[in-house]
């Protein structure tokens, strides 16, 4: 959502739509940079074999993003962190190595965790709609509840529009705006449905605040207790929070995030409120502690294997780009090294993120301080740059 994630998900990087956010429209502007990257938490040099990856940084922060950290994981669970570019424009301070961002569309995957673990316990069936579990909460042109299952709603089969469309502003404007998940949902009915129920595969942020709110529902807790509870406590990730109703600043440290303003300016959004984004995208963490998700989610640690196996079953996601596919709240995409890789991604204010992990445990978490559409303003280059932060991951796991 990171779009916030995304006019449709400001994480994406399709061919139309770069911002996962709100569909920003992003103005020129011409970043030079000329800070070197910088390795680590305290400038040691990168080992030989990485050095790929540290170029890869390197290159984006020359490219205009003012800063980009990652951290990969080895199979035996051993991270190397890099980082490149400076933590605050203007400075020399070094970007953070693991330090805290926000990881927008990324949350979609600990929602999705949570509701199949409720398929597990039998409070709710992934093929049952999503009106049995809340009646009368989606009425609109075109849109029938009784026909959009659980699992279209994970899968983005749904046809629910996405509310981000209609919020459409700059983010900058809404950067102090709270937004509950009701906000949310009342801008989506405003448009009329996409398509039929299972007609086609497209992204929707609406489909993750349904899914949020369906867990308070079940359970009768919050979505931040629930993934908190179900999923950090028991991986130990001390470093990824659900940020608190109205919570607008990031943990220390963190690198500073930034949007384009409406004179082409780059300035800082790093506080921000996120509720927009909510179950779609509002989680902030570490690249290490995503990386700890994620290798553990396809360990098993999480879901039972016929549950994964239910995550994993994709359907082509090309709108994203060439190769993705999506199952439930979990992509895969190809590794020029061959194979594929699973993970996410997500944009949102200031931060755009990509990960991915092979079944072989190596993972990759890469982030940069600034949307694509808030670097460049022409489309095509919005998205040439998108696909250089892909391809750093690329690196990472194919190096």
């Amino acid at each position: 959502m990171t779009s916030p994630t995304d006019g449709r998900h400001p994480m994406d990087t399709r061919t139309k739509k770069v911002s996962l956010a709100v569909g920003a429209s992003a103005i020129a502007i011409g970043l030079t940079a000329t800070l070197a990257g910088a390795f680590g938490a305290f400038g040691s040099p990168p080992p030989a074999s990485s050095t790929a990856v540290q170029r890869s940084l390197e290159g984006l922060v020359d490219d205009g993003f003012p800063g980009a950290l990652a951290t990969v994981t080895d199979g035996r669970g051993d991270t190397t962190e890099y980082v490149a570019g400076a933590s605050e424009r203007g400075t020399d301070e070094p970007v953070p190595a693991d330090g805290y961002v926000r990881m927008g569309s990324n949350t979609k995957t600990y929602v999705a965790v949570v509701v199949l673990q409720l398929v597990e316990e039998g409070l709710v069936d992934l093929d049952e709609s999503i009106e049995t579990y809340l009646p009368g909460l989606l009425v609109g042109d075109g849109i029938d509840a009784s026909r959009i299952t659980v699992r279209n709603l994970l899968q983005h089969t749904s046809g629910l529009p996405s509310y981000t469309t209609a919020l459409a502003t700059d983010l900058l404007a809404i950067r102090d705006r709270y937004l509950s998940a009701r906000d949310l949902i009342d801008l989506a009915l405003t448009m009329p449905a996409d398509f039929a129920p299972g007609e086609r595969w497209s992204y929707s942020n609406t489909n993750y605040t349904v899914a949020g709110l369906l867990i308070e529902k079940l359970t009768g807790r919050p979505l931040r207790e629930q993934i908190a509870d179900r999923i950090l406590e028991p991986l130990d990730l001390e470093h990824t929070v659900y940020p608190a109703e109205g919570e607008r600043t990031l943990p220390e440290p963190h690198p500073r995030g930034y949007h384009r303003d409406a004179d082409g300016e780059l300035v800082d959004i790093t506080e921000t409120d996120p509720g927009w984004a909510g179950a779609a995208g509002a989680i902030v963490a570490t690249p290490s502690d995503l990386n700890t998700f994620t290798r553990a989610l396809l360990d098993g640690e999480l879901l039972d294997a016929a549950m994964l196996d239910e995550m994993r079953t994709t359907v082509p996601a090309d709108d994203l780009w060439a190769g993705a596919r999506y199952g439930l709240g979990l992509m895969s995409y190809p590794l020029s090294c061959g194979g594929v890789a699973w993970g996410h991604g997500g944009d949102i204010s200031g931060f755009e993120t990509r990960n991915g992990a092979t079944e072989d445990g190596r993972a990759v978490t890469v982030a940069v301080t600034a949307l694509p559409s808030a670097v460049s303003p022409e489309e095509e280059s919005a998205i040439a740059l998108a696909q250089q932060v892909n391809a750093a991951v690329d690196t990472a796991l194919c190096d």
